[in-house]
């Protein structure tokens, strides 16, 4: 057998009622609450901050200064009109076409400079040239450059020496240098040394020669 609610046990039919009824007193609650209780204590909250000081500069305002117009150009000397009556002149413009005119003269011919021909030197000849006195003589002249000394700088600089058709050394110039100023002291050793001319099919030639000059510390 169903067991059946009974109106007092039905507690969902009587939520609505209690609802509202809690509802009214809530209100009635708050309102007594703002009546009795209007003012409410409020905490203060301070707030410290360094306080900067700024200064307002008052800026002048700029103007522009007017500028001195530029000094007037000098005028332009005009030469006065002379009084006096300038004379006629009878300019003829009559030609004879018939008259024969010789044709103008060329201007001489410029005459070119001779042209320096360059000394040609063999490096391969029957008889080469020959120290004189041998490559010891060369080494006699060489000066140790005081340099080269101190920084202990040996070694063999070689020079080639340009000799001409007489055995006399035109010019010189280092192949294989060891610095130090060696290279200059060779150069100018080789300079004070005359040569026996290179010969090719019985007659005297320009050369260039190498020549090693050696630099070493006792």
């Amino acid at each position: 057998m169903a067991i059946e609610k009974t109106k007092k046990a039905d507690i969902k039919g009587k939520s609505r009622f209690y609802f509202e009824v809690s509802l009214a007193l809530s209100l009635l609650l708050l309102v007594g609450a703002f009546k009795f209780f209007p003012d409410f204590e409020q905490e203060q909250l301070e707030i410290k901050a360094d306080e900067e000081i700024v200064k307002i500069e008052d800026i002048e305002n700029t103007r522009q200064e007017n500028r001195p117009p530029p000094p007037p150009r000098p005028p332009i000397p005009i030469e006065a009109p002379s009084d006096d009556a300038l004379e006629d002149i009878d300019i003829s413009s009559e030609f004879d076409l018939t008259e024969e005119v010789s044709a103008p003269k060329e201007p001489p011919a410029m005459e070119k400079p001779p042209e320096e021909e360059e000394e040609i030197f063999f490096e391969v000849v029957e008889d080469p040239p020959e120290i004189v006195g041998g490559l010891k003589a060369i080494q006699d002249d060489v000066v140790y450059p005081e340099l080269a000394k101190r920084a202990g700088i040996e070694g063999t600089v070689v020079v080639i020496a340009y000799v001409d058709k007489t055995g006399k050394v035109t010019r010189a110039e280092v192949a294989k240098g060891i610095g130090g100023g060696c290279d200059e002291a060779a150069v100018e050793a080789v300079m004070k040394n005359n040569f026996k001319p290179g010969m090719q099919r019985g007659k005297p030639v320009n050369v260039k020669v190498a020549i090693p000059i050696r630099f070493r510390l006792n």
